[in-house]
Order: C-alpha cells, then structure tokens, then sequence
C-alpha cells in the first residue's frame, strides 16, 4: 500500500500534497481572513451579519473577557451553546489566548454533562440561557464549571427579532415543562453582555506550540462506549481545515457561505466552521435543525457548501415544502456519520437544482476527515473515496496488525497524517493503544479497491460471529436498506444457544408501510431480494417507531445492545 494508488485519481483541480504544513495558532486562521477580507460577511444568524473585521474585534474583546477570569494558556473552557455567534467568538477567543475549547452536546443528561465538564477539569464555562437548568443540575451533579457565563440568542438577532424571539422561547419552555425565567434571579453567573462591558485590555495573542498544544478537546460520541476526549492540536484543526478547503477545487476566498447545521460541539460540525473561516466564508448558522427554519435561511442567505449527514438531506428530499424555497445556491455537500445512499444524493442533486453531495469519511481523533470521494472526478457507490491530501491508509490483518492486507481484502483501517490526535486526554494506555507508531488504529473493518478508494464494512467491536462466521452489522444494513418499505435499520448480534450469536435487526418502517417479520426474513434469503447467505439472514426483527441516534443522526448501537442484555437479564431469571 505504500505506493498511495489513490494518487493516482486524483481530480486534477485537487493538490496531491499540502505540505509543509504550517507551524500556526488555530485563532491564525480567522486572523488572516479578517486581514484580507475586513469587509466581507463573517457570520449570518436570522438576518444580523457581522463582517470579518467586526467578528475578529467580538474574539479580541472576549478573549479579555476570558483573561479577566485568570483563564491562561492551557486551561480548558467549556462551550454549552447551539450554532450561534457565540459560539464562533467564544471558539475562536479562547484559541487566541491558548486555552482548550471544550464543546458540549446540549442535549446530554446533567449526569454526563457533569461528567465531560469534571473529567476535561474545565476552568470557565459559556452556556446559552435556556441551556443554564441543564448546567444547573450537572453542578448539583458534582461538575466543575468555573466562573459560568450565560448568553442569549436574541442578542445576536436583528431587529425586531431580537425583541420578539423572548416571546417564543417563553411559550416554548412553558410548553416542554421548562423553567421560564431559566436563569434564577440569584444564580450566580455573569450575562454576556455585562462580562463584554466590563472586559479588561485585549491580553496579548498567545505563542503556542501548534504541534503538541492541544486546542480543542472533543469527546467522542460513545456509539460503543463510555466517552473520552481527544486532544485536538492546533496543528491538527489547522491541517484539516486546510485538507477539507483543498477537497472543495471551487472555491472563492471571500466569495461563499457555508450553512452551518451541524453542531460546532460535534467533529464535523467544528470542521465546517473552521473551513468557512480559513477560507472567508459567510458563516450561515441555525441553532437546530427544524425543516422550515433550514430552507428560509438557505432561500435567503445562499449558502454554496452545505455539510451535512444523510438524515439532513432525506428531510429534505422527502419534504413538499422544500419545493417552495429556492435552493440553487447550494452546489457542493459532504455527507458523512452514517453510509450515503446514492439514491438520496441524486434525488437532492433534483430537489435543489444541481447541488452535488459526495460521501465522505472522518473520525473525531482524525479532527475528523480524512477520506471524501472527489467532486470533479470518479465517485464510487458504497464507497468513502480516497483518503484527503497528506493522509497515509494502511489495512492490517485483524489478527496480526503488523500484516498489510492485499488489495480487496478487509482488515482494520489504519490512519496516519497532520490531523491525527496527540492522544485521549488523562487516558495514556488508551492513546498507547489507538496510535501505534504515528498509526491511529480506527477500529473500523474496511477494504480497498485497485483505485485506491475505501470502503467501510464494518467496526471491530460491532462484528457479530455467528457459528464461527464473521457477520458484519453494515453489510446486513446495506441489505435491508434496499427494500423499498424500510426507512431505517440497525443491526447487532444478540446470544444465541445453538450459533453463539444471531442476527437481530431493528426496523423502521417509511410512513404507511406494513410487512411482517416472516415476509422480510424471506426476502432477506431470496436471490432476488436480499440474497443474504442462511447464517447472515435476521433471525430475529424487531420493528420500531424510531432508533436511538447520535444528534448528527449516527445510530447508538451500544443503546440497543444495552436494552437486549437487559431482556437476557430478565430472561435468565
């Protein structure tokens, strides 16, 4: 494999390397953009802008802020907020003083969101108003916070959004059972506003050492476990960032936007951001992802790049009122999370007038892509594509790792390149045991073709054996997917007293649809349905309204497999 045949297909628009790679601040990157671009949109939220020079001032003034509160270089400091303003500021300030963004998904139990928040050790904490209960109840929960800074969203909003939106979030928080003020009178935090005001002198720029200071933790989404935070570089966010802008050959410094849907606490969500940056982009942001929200700020803002995850753009598909709103702006999406069916990029290519969605491929101690397949050239269903300029793959054998796999042959996916992690944090056997050599070992059962493009069976720990036969949950995934009833699926192995493990799916059906579990089990075995082997056939199905998943629309198979020990449990007794 060391001849990289991937190499070899490369678009002619894309470099084959990027290096040397340059030794710099992450916060450099929104530097230089404001320096060339002052006067260019920086951010979009509901119809307020801010231009790059305005946005590199908001970062100056809060990193002040940050400086007030004795944060210092090194320190971590934690981001519970949605996609807005703040966000990017709050990122970017704290990166400029030296200091470990922390992000947080808002939609954690206070018990792990107490965990992430002591386990980082954070020294100050930004939290979006209607978000304080939550962080309330973590503290009660034993986190560490630090001084806690509250923002709000309509402050970032135009007039006269900024003074109708209260309205709504009120009636909405009386309408899920939740506190309204979320803020007691006598909490003690500071609001953003009041902690701008009162900032100090802009603390000098820090010098960082890219290569082995850390500039962000991003703790893993624990789809097969317990979460744990991967120390970030500033080396590594800054080779991404440049890796991802490398892999869009269209692009117009200072000339694009990029719709910003993706949580900025989630891997892909932070890659986004930071590409938009590095390359002066209008950063389109929403705070969720509600339907009709997504396509006015689309129709009205014309975002050109639109990341997102299969789930993002099936809704949109499937919707009637996407039919309404203009979305030619959008000419380029990268899926990634969850495998692409190619059904659902060509019917969105229809939906918004020729914008073209590839799949890709990352992993959050990768910062996180390190494969797409190319927008100018050969894109292969099924397929991750090749791996992004500057990034080594390797195939290994899944029992001696020391052995490199032929091509066609599966084995575990092997990463090396500028993006990958120093390592977990406060977890040295862990880091020692996922980077091997500079070799981030993914845990992913994957294969390559002569063309040098990936494709991912399936993960290690997720493989079921079933009689002695490896049985991959993706490939029965892949199947099922095929049939025309089904919306979604997930797969795992479940004790069996004969075979050691069975074949289980859990199934979704699409709305109005009905099939028994005897007649899909019967496709699965026909030659010309699912054409599954006997010993890969289901042999249990379970049919569900809906699967547990990840906010990026990622499966949590470790939930299922949780809620299936606990019926042998039962059983058992």
């Amino acid at each position: 494999m060391q001849d990289r045949p991937w190499l070899e297909h490369y678009p002619p628009d894309v470099p084959k390397t990027l290096a040397p790679f340059p030794a710099r601040s992450l916060f450099s990157l929104l530097e230089d953009s404001a320096r060339r671009h002052p006067d260019r949109p920086a951010t979009a939220f509901f119809g307020k802008h801010l231009t790059y020079e305005q946005l590199l001032g908001r970062v100056e003034r809060f990193s002040a802020v940050l400086a007030g509160l004795g944060i210092r270089q090194g320190d971590r400091v934690a981001l519970v907020l949605p996609n807005c303003p703040q966000y990017v500021i709050a990122y970017y300030a704290t990166a400029r003083i030296g200091a470990v963004v922390v992000g947080n998904n808002p939609l954690y139990t206070p018990r792990e969101l107490a965990f992430q928040l002591s386990d980082a050790g954070v020294k100050a904490t930004v939290v979006l108003e209607q978000l304080y209960p939550l962080l309330s109840k973590a503290q009660q929960e034993g986190a560490e916070t630090g001084p806690v800074i509250v923002a709000k969203l309509n402050e970032e909003m135009r007039f006269p959004l900024n003074l109708l939106a209260p309205i709504k979030f009120r009636r909405d928080a009386k309408a899920e059972g939740n506190p309204w003020p979320p803020v007691p009178r006598d909490a003690d935090i500071t609001w953003w506003r009041d902690a701008v005001s009162a900032a100090g002198a802009t603390p000098p720029v820090a010098t960082v050492d890219a290569a082995t200071e850390p500039a962000g933790f991003i703790y893993t989404g624990g789809t097969t476990g317990p979460a744990k935070a991967a120390m970030l570089s500033h080396a590594n966010l800054v080779a991404n960032a440049m890796q991802g802008q490398a892999w869009f050959p269209d692009i117009r410094d200072g000339h694009e936007g990029m719709m910003c849907i993706l949580p900025f606490f989630h891997s892909f969500g932070m890659l986004a951001m930071n590409v938009g940056v590095i390359s002066a982009m209008k950063l389109i942001m929403v705070p969720r992802f509600e339907l009709h929200m997504v396509l006015k700020e689309i129709a009205k803002e014309k975002p050109t790049y639109l990341p997102g995850v299969p789930r993002l753009y099936i809704q949109i598909n499937e919707a009637e009122e996407s039919r309404k709103y203009d979305l030619r702006s959008v000419t380029a999406c990268v899926s990634g999370a969850a495998p692409l069916p190619m059904a659902v990029a060509r019917r969105f290519k229809e939906v918004t007038g020729g914008a073209e969605v590839v799949e890709g491929y990352g992993l959050t101690e990768c910062s996180p892509v390190t494969h797409a397949n190319p927008f100018n050239g050969t894109r292969k269903e099924g397929s991750i594509g090749m791996p992004v300029p500057d990034t080594e793959c390797k195939i290994v054998d899944l029992e001696n790792p020391d052995k490199i796999q032929a091509v066609g042959e599966p084995g575990e996916l092997c990463i090396r390149g500028p993006q990958v992690m120093l390592g977990y944090w406060n977890r040295p056997e862990e880091s020692a045991l996922a980077v091997r050599n500079g070799w981030f070992h993914t845990g992913d059962v994957a294969v390559m073709d002569a063309d040098g493009y990936f494709s991912i069976v399936d993960r290690l720990k997720d493989m079921i054996l079933v009689s002695g036969f490896n049985v991959y949950p993706t490939e029965i995934e892949e199947v099922l997917f095929r049939h025309q009833k089904i919306l979604k699926a997930c797969v795992v192995g479940v004790p069996d007293e004969k075979t050691g493990e069975a074949v289980k799916a859990f199934v979704v059906l699409k709305p109005g649809e009905h099939i028994t579990a005897d007649d899909l089990v019967e496709w699965c075995r026909d030659p010309s349905g699912g054409g599954l082997t006997r010993y890969r056939v289901p042999k249990q199905i379970e049919f569900r309204d809906s699967l547990p998943e990840t906010l990026v629309g990622k499966v949590l198979r470790r939930v299922l497999l949780e809620e299936e020990r606990k019926k042998q449990e039962v059983t058992r007794r």
